[in-house]
């Protein structure tokens, strides 16, 4: 009986073992949207010729991203002339499993892909460049309900740099944000479509997907938009950026921030602890550390805690570890590389040009970061607030085609490799303007 029991004892610590290393990246930035891995393994030195590719296949242009769930990736591909493209991978060997078009053609600046699909049970959602959100069966390979979110909501010209949502999976609904005329967030029944709930507009064009956090305990969705863009919208009177808090099973606005300074925001909110969200942004200004706080009544207090445009990221919330945050921060006018910042906002240091890291992507695992550069680099790098400590590097990433008829359609280049990575059972999924590629990171 005792050997029974050690021996069922070992298989549940084998089995936790093997979950927590299996982890899958089902959906934008992880399993629980904030750029860390529970991956554990994680190789501290690599060869002289860089980690081991264990494949490579061929994407469209973009900045899409991959997910993986059960073995299986899945990438939303494009091709402007036609439209979206779910396509389906063997996260082992890399072969095609599958791929299912829509026809959304549609062209706009950066051309591509630019959002991340979500897994959920068996179906994979996704929001296309023009706003076609869809769900589809992913052993039938056929679409189980789709909807647009712009035009469905009075969208008519496309935001500038057209549609970016990553759906949020959120028990039985997918969230996503519109920012159409008549719709802020709104909530779909993830089986049906049905609308759950919708929000009022909440303000100037967006690129941000939504966020999920906990306050004073409880689950809240949060949005973030963007001031009003001098370019983009010329003449128009200069709003600010709000920071919202949305009950999510109601659709309800619980809070809004009004301050925020950013006139294109990607990035979404990140939980910083003890009711802290920091938002961070590429567009002057960098960052904004708030904290909401819920009162006795039910309501809830926002109080700005700092601000300042000495850290920040254009396209993804930093990765924060041991109570530092780290983040790539360029924007048109500056260039300080990868930057390292406190709790309180002091920074702590920046690399500037050596090495210079721009809209790249990192995730954190085992204590480790792994960032690609928004170039052409794939680093490790111990986090540390006394100093950059890279590890190890290598150049795994290539240049894109440029289409030199007009600057704003440009595509590929040595600054556009700014796609989300994703990781799972020790391989790392990473892409430039032509390729996907698998790579071994840990044991």
């Amino acid at each position: 009986m005792k050997n029974q029991l050690i021996s069922a004892s070992v298989f549940v610590l084998m089995a936790f073992a093997h979950s927590v290393f299996a982890q899958d990246w089902p959906q934008f930035l992880g399993p629980n949207r904030n750029s860390i891995s529970e991956q554990k393994g994680i190789l501290r030195t690599w060869p002289a010729s860089g980690p081991e590719v264990l494949w490579t296949v061929n994407v469209g242009i973009g900045y899409g991203g991959p997910v993986i769930k059960d073995g299986r990736v899945y990438l939303l591909d494009r091709i402007d002339s036609i439209g979206d493209i779910m396509r389906s991978f063997d996260f082992a060997t890399g072969k095609e499993l599958w791929s299912s078009s829509i026809a959304s053609p549609g062209a706009f600046p950066f051309p591509g892909s630019r959002s991340v699909p979500a897994v959920d049970g068996n179906f994979v959602y996704a929001c296309g460049a023009v706003g076609d959100l869809f769900c589809m069966d992913i052993k039938t390979h056929q679409m189980v309900w789709h909807k647009n979110i712009w035009t469905d909501y009075g969208g008519k010209e496309l935001p500038i740099w057209a549609i970016s949502q990553c759906p949020l999976i959120y028990g039985n609904m997918v969230i996503v944000s519109s920012h159409a005329p008549e719709a802020g967030v709104v909530a779909y029944n993830k089986l049906t479509g049905d609308i759950v709930w919708k929000t009022p507009n909440l303000g100037n064009e967006t690129y941000v997907s939504p966020s999920f956090i906990k306050i004073s305990g409880e689950d809240q969705i949060v949005m973030v938009t963007s001031s009003t863009n001098p370019f983009g919208h010329p003449g128009a009177e200069k709003t600010m950026g709000k920071i919202i808090g949305i009950e999510p099973l109601t659709g309800k606005v619980l809070w809004e921030y009004k301050n925020w300074e950013c006139h294109i925001s990607v990035a979404n909110a990140l939980e910083a602890g003890e009711n802290k969200l920091l938002v961070v942004g590429g567009y002057e200004l960098g960052c904004v550390m708030i904290k909401v706080d819920k009162k006795a009544d039910g309501s809830f207090t926002v109080a700005e805690l700092f601000k300042h445009n000495e850290f920040g990221d254009h396209t993804k919330p930093p990765v924060l570890f041991n109570g530092y945050f780290y983040a790539q921060f360029s924007t048109n006018g500056k260039r300080d590389g990868l930057v390292c910042m406190d709790m309180d906002g002091k920074i702590m240091w920046k690399t500037k040009n050596a090495p210079k890291f721009d809209k790249g992507s990192m995730i954190l695992a085992d204590g480790l970061i792994l960032a690609t550069d928004g170039t052409n680099k794939l680093y490790l790098i111990e986090p540390d607030p006394a100093g950059f400590k890279p590890l190890a590097s290598a150049d795994l990433l290539k240049q894109g085609g440029v289409d030199n008829r007009n600057r704003m359609t440009n595509f590929g280049g040595p600054t556009q490799n700014w796609a989300p990575i994703a990781l799972a059972d020790g391989k790392l999924l990473i892409r430039d303007q032509s390729r996907m590629m698998c790579v071994k990171v840990a044991e």
